[in-house]
């Protein structure tokens, strides 16, 4: 579905591409396409104005997670239930690439600056060792650069990268969020841990607001949490939703207006 955010409120559109839950969609960067991926197993560039597929594809697994190259607007990754990632060209409609971990699960992808190299976090957590919890690959060799990064028992279902520093935090299910460098060797700052809110299981998404000073994250009692980045002391909170609030976003042009959504469905706009 697309709304309008700022005026009505209303749906404006629905796509019916579908035939099971959709687990990912992502806007392209001209802002006139969605693409789209789910538990049926299927990928979907949809035209947003005429409703047309500009690209389909079936993948060999469910998808939970899917990213556009930052630079490359016609390529993007696709991660799910699958030891596998694949970056897809939609050109072509083909595969350009597979990053093959021991895993069985992709939960989140984060391109880094420029897009030469992009991490994963993944469901691999054993009891006495944490490697392959969050990978960072190189993008064009498709090698492991490193999956020594996050050392706690934890998964890690969102990652987000700071806007303007070489910084990237994992939400993570200890219920609090880590602090990395984006740049080799990924080093966690333990300093810094925003801590506050509640993940328990839920695929809870954070992210920097665009000037990089605040973190806001959901949290499974429905709550709001923003964090000072600086400091990362909370702010303020905010009672949004009755069910586990799962996302939490800022407008890109309008930095006073958040979206929010919670495990029931609802979403809310808040100024």
């Amino acid at each position: 579905k697309v709304w309008d955010a700022v005026d009505t409120g209303c749906c404006l559109k629905t796509y019916s591409c579908h035939s099971c839950a959709v687990r990912a969609a992502r806007w392209s960067s001209c802002g006139r396409r969605i693409l789209s991926g789910g538990f049926d197993s299927t990928l979907h560039l949809t035209d947003v104005e005429t409703g047309k597929q500009i690209f389909s594809s079936k993948t060999e697994f469910r998808v939970s997670a899917l990213k556009f190259h930052p630079t490359e607007s016609n390529i993007f990754l696709c991660g799910g239930f699958s030891p596998e990632v694949k970056a897809w060209d939609i050109r072509t409609s083909k595969v350009l690439r597979v990053y093959k971990a021991a895993v069985q699960q992709t939960l989140d992808v984060l391109f880094l600056p420029e897009g030469r190299e992009f991490l994963t976090s993944t469901d691999a957590v054993s009891r006495d060792s944490a490697d392959r919890t969050i990978i960072a690959w190189d993008f064009q060799s498709a090698a492991k650069i490193s999956n020594q990064i996050f050392h706690e028992r934890y998964t890690c279902p969102s990652l987000s990268l700071h806007p303007k520093e070489s910084m990237f935090v994992a939400q993570t299910n200890g219920n609090y969020m880590a602090l990395f460098s984006a740049q080799r060797p990924y080093r966690i700052n333990k300093k810094k841990r925003y801590e506050g809110h509640k993940v328990e299981g839920f695929a809870v998404g954070c992210e920097f607001s665009p000037d990089g000073t605040l973190l806001v994250t959901g949290s499974s009692d429905g709550k709001v949490f923003f964090y000072n980045y600086h400091t990362s002391r909370i702010i303020r909170t905010l009672s949004a939703h009755k069910e586990a609030c799962v996302s939490a976003t800022f407008h890109p042009v309008l930095p006073s207006l958040l979206a929010t959504c919670d495990w029931a469905g609802e979403i809310k706009i808040w100024q």
